[in-house]
């Protein structure tokens, strides 16, 4: 019995070497030098020379040359600057990632055969140590042996859940910053938007597919706005994007910030193979919401990001892997794990984007997930599918509304055409026009939505008034906004190191920060106004 007893324990500790041996970690370090810079800020004709420093939530960071740093909003910049800042930006994420991927893994592949082999020697260990009359000699190392098998399994379970790296997410979304902005915390991604693409919307829809809806501008801004988990955790059963779950509401954002619905309609049917969409694989819903039900494939860019974001956290890549190679074979849930890392990919076919959703979710009543924003309509009307109808185009007016035209049996010169006030009481005013005659129609709208986006000019005033003193610091930082009217205002000051992480959080102005336990290095101070983000560089000595 002590012969098996102690043939069992060296089996344990080599096991456990093995798989101790396979939770360890390394990351590389980079430094890189830069010539200065000149940007222009196309928006305001202001000039400024800097180095880039970061990109992040919207905005692009340059440090000038007396390290002072100032940010604008990446539509703000000439196009040839944004395209400098988009290749700068995925460079550095690439350097410090190898491809442009989530920073911590998940790696289910194993999870379970490892914890249950574990187990079940632990068994075989105590069943042998109890049998053996001299177990009181081997007490002590019984209880090593069980603490190490305990944190190997704590290991495993901590891969159950992965990190999604916020810079990804914010890249993928940076090429549409005009139109969607985006933040994030340590838990949640978040989107702003009106779901209003820059393509065009309707044309394209079958003369039987469309039930006499039209874009319009939905409020999907802070705290009604799109968010995700950058924690996913992988569903013990993954549930089916079917006829039968999911079939309201979103299921997805893309990254131009359209929502992406089940590709069942709310009847069952295949909304791309009935010819219910349009040439972009959207139509517009009951409530006048635009919105896609196949993945926006035209999306896919040069720099292979995602073209959208599952509600799951789980990104949705077109037809190419994230290193640009040739899309690999599909699980059932219409996706893989790619250098461990679960994401799923947009096809023609059905499913077209998610077969079944791998990430924990919540399903309500209705059948939809949450949380999700909610778009509130203005028509009241139960308007049905219009036969015989063919859209021929749809183009925004002067008058913040659209101009739908479409031919009926071949006939045209009818039109569904609407405009909004742009005050109070802000009427919406329809005017439904067939070859008779027109019929005006006006509904109660409310104030117009705008995406949050500070013109780069407030940028620059704001930031040179608010001083961090002193900088470099290192016990005490005083913030000092130039104006004791802005400390009221002040929503939250964040201090995060350049990796994102949150290291002080506090949700009203205070004049001063303790940083004597902060690391030296250098960190980003974020405070939050109702209206806008002011970032300043910081550095620890």
């Amino acid at each position: 019995m002590k012969v098996n007893l102690i043939k069992t324990m060296n089996c344990l500790f080599l096991f456990m070497l093995c798989i101790v041996s396979q939770t360890a970690i390394a990351h590389d370090t980079h430094s890189h030098n830069e010539s200065v810079k000149k940007w222009f800020i196309e928006k305001d004709n202001i000039t400024i020379q800097g180095n880039f420093f970061m990109y992040k939530n919207g905005k692009v960071y340059i440090e000038d040359t007396q390290g002072k740093l100032f940010s604008f909003p990446m539509a703000s910049l000439s196009k040839k600057d944004q395209a400098f800042a988009t290749e700068k930006q995925i460079s550095i994420m690439t350097l410090n990632s190898g491809i442009l991927k989530p920073k911590v893994v998940i790696d289910n592949t194993n999870l379970y055969q490892k914890m249950t082999l574990i187990c079940l020697m632990l068994l075989v260990f105590s069943y042998l140590l109890y049998r053996n009359p001299d177990r009181s000699k081997y007490k002590y190392l019984a209880s090593i042996i069980y603490l190490g098998a305990l944190f190997t399994l704590g290991s495993f379970a901590k891969k159950a859940v992965s990190t999604t790296d916020p810079l990804l997410v914010t890249a993928a979304f940076a090429p549409f910053s005009s139109t969607v902005s985006t933040s994030y915390d340590a838990s949640n991604f978040y989107v702003n938007a009106t779901g209003i693409p820059a393509h065009t919307m309707m044309v394209g829809i079958s003369n039987h597919g469309w039930q006499q809806q039209v874009p319009m501008p939905k409020c999907y801004v802070s705290p009604n706005h799109w968010q995700f988990t950058l924690n996913p955790v992988a569903a013990a059963t993954p549930v089916p994007v079917s006829a039968t779950h999911f079939t309201k509401g979103a299921i997805a954002i893309a990254t131009n910030g359209v929502p992406i619905f089940n590709y069942h309609t709310n009847t069952g049917v295949d909304s791309y193979t009935d010819g219910q969409l349009d040439n972009f694989g959207g139509h517009c819903g009951r409530g006048d919401d635009y919105h896609y039900h196949i993945a926006p494939m035209f999306l896919q860019s040069a720099a292979n990001l995602p073209i959208a974001y599952a509600l799951d956290g789980y990104a949705v890549y077109g037809s190419l892997e994230p290193t640009g190679a040739a899309m690999a074979t599909l699980d059932a849930n219409h996706g893989h794990l790619f250098a461990g890392v679960y994401h799923y990919h947009g096809t023609a076919t059905a499913p077209y984007m998610i077969g079944n959703m791998v990430g924990v979710v919540t399903e309500d009543a209705n059948l939809q997930i949450i949380p999700q924003p909610q778009g509130s309509p203005v028509r009241t009307e139960n308007w049905m599918p219009l036969n015989g109808a063919l859209i021929t185009s749809c183009v925004p007016n002067t008058n913040n509304g659209y101009n739908t035209s479409y031919s009926k049996n071949l006939v045209s010169g009818y039109a569904t055409n609407y405009t909004k006030l742009s005050v109070s009481p802000y009427t919406y005013t329809f005017q439904y026009v067939t070859p008779t005659g027109t019929t005006t129609t006006n509904y109660n709208g409310q104030a117009n939505c705008a995406v949050p986006n500070l013109a780069a000019a407030n940028f620059i005033a704001l930031e040179q008034n608010i001083k961090l003193f002193p900088n470099p610091a290192t016990d005490i930082l005083q913030i000092n906004l130039g104006d004791s009217d802005l400390e009221k205002g002040v929503q939250s000051i964040y201090l995060y190191d350049l990796n994102g992480r949150i290291l002080f959080k506090t949700n009203h102005f205070i004049p001063s920060l303790d940083i004597k336990n902060v690391s030296k290095g250098n960190y980003v101070v974020k405070i939050q106004f109702e209206n806008s983000v002011v970032t300043k560089k910081l550095i620890v000595k």
